[in-house]
């Protein structure tokens, strides 16, 4: 089987995890229990979660010309991510996150971003010959707005799939929605982005909707330990998701888009591919670190058989394998 390309436009940060006991509140310093330096941020995360999967993944972002960012390039180039389209900065820092993770797996996150806001609309034109082959683009919004709609207009002008991951949440032009083929919101940025309060399934579908009469076709809505729900043209349905241990949930987002782009690209349905997606993401909160954390095929079809799982995405990550 040929492997899918996918090409991800998003940052690469280096987290600084802390891991305590309870999150500290304004004011307070809590003592860590451990303190780890990991490759982060949700472009770089995405595109080492499809090259795990057995995808092919390029990044299109900027690292500074620093220590940081000569780190981030050779943990992308371990993790078999393209890097051809990853500029050098020499204008700012490479971008950070400072992370606290509790004993119960939830954190709290402040970033840093640097070169993050540099990512060009331009950047991405230059990245054109690996759009043009690519099966799908995976874009977020940690980068410049400009950037994610250049990013999802010039695949779809190509006729290429493409996923927006709305983290963080901030406000879109109007003309981009009708671009954007799958759109991936947890419920706080679908509240953000349809404008509305959220308190049952019931607000989660109409918000959704609102969004779908601006011009997406499918959202995605990520419901932690529930799954996800997808809302399209055939309605609305939950999809659940695996009860597993959890002990990191940094990156489990990210681990959940890289999986639902490869497994659209391999000619998933929807409900197929969310299926997957949240399998990833199960193993991947059991495991410390935003990339570190991030399951390889193999791991996804040990969990798969241990559970007695099978479908067509599976068939196909054993083909791609071989």
């Amino acid at each position: 089987m040929k492997k899918p390309s996918i090409v991800v436009v998003g940052t690469m940060h280096m987290d600084f995890t802390v891991y305590v006991d309870h999150l500290p509140k304004p004011g307070e310093t809590v003592l860590g229990r451990d303190f780890e330096m990991s490759p982060g941020g949700k472009g770089a995360n995405q595109a080492v979660a499809i090259s795990r999967l057995g995808g092919i993944s390029y990044l299109v972002s900027r690292v500074g010309k620093d220590y940081v960012g000569d780190l981030l390039l050779d943990n992308a180039r371990r993790n078999g991510v393209r890097i051809d389209f990853v500029k050098r900065d020499p204008e700012a820092h490479s971008g950070v996150a400072l992370i606290f993770v509790d004993k119960s797996g939830e954190n709290m996150i402040a970033v840093a971003p640097g070169v993050d806001s540099r990512i060009s609309p331009a950047d991405v034109r230059e990245a054109e010959t690996a759009l043009a082959s690519a099966s799908a683009v995976l874009a977020q919004l940690e980068i410049p707005v400009e950037t994610a709609v250049e990013a999802v207009r010039v695949a779809k002008s190509k006729g290429k799939l493409t996923i927006l991951n709305p983290a963080p949440a901030k406000p879109l032009p109007e003309e981009v929605y009708s671009l954007i083929d799958i759109l991936t919101p947890n419920v706080r940025e679908l509240e953000a982005l349809a404008g509305v309060t959220i308190k049952a399934d019931e607000d989660v579908v109409n918000a959704a909707n609102l969004l779908r009469e601006r011009g997406v076709k499918a959202v995605v809505v990520t419901l932690g330990k529930r799954g996800a729900m997808i809302v399209d043209e055939r309605g609305h349905r939950v999809v659940s998701t695996y009860e597993v241990p959890v002990v990191d949930t940094v990156g489990a987002g990210d681990a959940f888009n890289g999986a639902l782009a490869l497994a659209l690209s391999l000619g998933a349905s929807i409900d197929e591919a969310v299926s997957f997606a949240n399998m990833v993401a199960s193993i991947k909160v059991t495991r410390r670190g935003a990339q570190a954390g991030l399951p390889r095929a193999v791991d996804v079809l040990r969990f798969a058989e241990e559970r007695g799982v099978t479908s067509g995405v599976l068939e196909s990550l054993k083909e791609l394998m071989e």
